[in-house]
């Protein structure tokens, strides 16, 4: 089982989708399932903009559709790409995963969610999160014309950025509490999520167990400077990241 997230594939992230297609090709050879559980777009505002004919958004849902074919693929959502649906899911061949979910593995359960929703510190996003998460908004926002929302989706991104830039690194993690809630909540002892771009585990104790929390790593080849991106496997032996291999 492989498990990736926050590729933000765009039109502008050409080396990120190079790479993420081959990650889809090698785990069509040699993961029992690939999982992909949120921002694996930079944006979407509709599940008809598989119509719109953008030529590498069709070459990304054909890369999905090549490895469910052979493999099981779960597709969920995250914070920029939370309006993925049905329609989506039956263009790539992919299921769709309702986070939080429970994964029963070779090595035992894990949590696995997005992530965002255990940022509870950020008080401001919460309230942005629960206010997208609406049907009615949602609704009301999908009756607009392609063209408004992709607009508005530019600019509520903008808007983000310069919000993010004036926060604490440290509201924009995972909030602990949050962590334990969900982990009791579900009783389990290991979690899986992105969201945060701090990839590691981190082992602490709760209720007398220990207890692990995997974040997945993002994505970014188009960076010069700084290319990033990898997965998490799972087997029989346990959990162990993979990095992208950048040449």
């Amino acid at each position: 089982m492989w498990l990736a997230s926050d590729m933000h594939l765009s039109a502008e992230s050409a080396a990120t989708r190079e790479a993420f297609l081959a990650f889809l090709q090698a785990a069509a050879e040699q993961a029992s399932a690939l999982l992909l559980p949120g921002d694996i777009f930079d944006a979407w505002v509709g599940d008809d903009e598989i119509e719109a004919g953008a030529t590498w958004l069709q070459e990304i849902v054909e890369g999905l559709r090549g490895v469910s074919s052979r493999i099981p693929v779960y597709l969920g959502t995250g914070n920029r790409d939370f309006l993925m649906g049905e329609r989506l899911a039956q263009a790539t061949g992919t299921r769709r995963l309702i986070a939080p979910a429970v994964l029963g593995t070779d090595c035992g359960a894990f949590l696995l969610s997005h992530g965002d929703e255990f940022c509870t510190d950020d008080v401001a996003y919460q309230q942005f999160r629960a206010m997208v998460r609406n049907p009615q908004w949602q609704a009301q926002f999908l009756a607009q014309p392609l063209a408004a929302r992709q607009a508005l989706a530019r600019q509520m991104r903008e808007r983000s950025m310069a919000e993010t830039s004036r926060k604490a690194a440290d509201i924009m993690d995972v909030n602990q509490q949050a962590v334990e809630a969900a982990l009791r909540a579900h009783g389990v002892t290991r979690m899986i999520h992105g969201h945060t771009h701090r990839p590691g585990r981190h082992v602490f104790e709760l209720d007398g167990r220990p207890c692990e929390r995997w974040v997945l790593p993002d994505w970014d080849l188009d960076d010069a400077g700084a290319p990033r991106g990898g997965w998490l496997a799972i087997d029989q032996d346990g959990a162990v990241f993979n990095d992208i291999e950048f040449g």
